[in-house]
């Protein structure tokens, strides 16, 4: 019958380690293209914060590098709320599908709604932060053009 995919197991593996793969390789294995290229946007991201601190919050290249890293967490704690949110029946017929539909590994318990609160607060927090620091800087940043155009 073969590994059975457990959804608070995927849930929380999609909110830690999304950013990473993690949850992509549990529920599709080694082969999976989209696990593989996660870590990118979020190496990408970290290489931003590097940036920030070594040359200050002025460095254009950091805050076009860093939302990267929070629209990648937010992606992941989104799946996250998806992968607990989803009904033990849909569960077991995508990720264990020789399974019966009622296997206990596709069930919501309370460990599933933690993860599901959890993805839902830390994800909008970080999706949220990315968006306002991406705008202001952006904006900053056209201001900036502009003084320098009207001299």
């Amino acid at each position: 019958m073969g590994i059975m995919k457990n959804k608070t197991r995927a849930t929380w593996l999609a909110f830690w380690g999304g950013p990473l793969g993690l949850h992509r390789f549990y529920l599709y294995g080694l082969t999976d293209t989209l696990a593989w290229l996660l870590p990118i946007p979020t190496a990408l991201g970290f290489y931003g914060l590097e940036r920030v601190q070594k040359l200050g919050q002025d460095d254009t290249l950091s805050w076009v590098l860093i939302p990267f890293l929070g629209f990648t967490i937010a992606g992941c704690a989104l799946n996250a709320i998806i992968y607990g949110l989803m009904p033990i029946e849909k569960w077991n017929a995508k990720f264990n599908p020789n399974a019966d539909a009622l296997t206990p590994a596709g069930r919501t318990h309370w460990g599933t709604i933690m993860g599901i609160v959890t993805a839902l607060l830390i994800g909008t927090a970080v999706m949220m932060s990315s968006l306002a620091f991406s705008f202001q800087r952006y904006f900053e940043y056209q201001i900036e053009a502009a003084k320098a155009i009207s001299q």
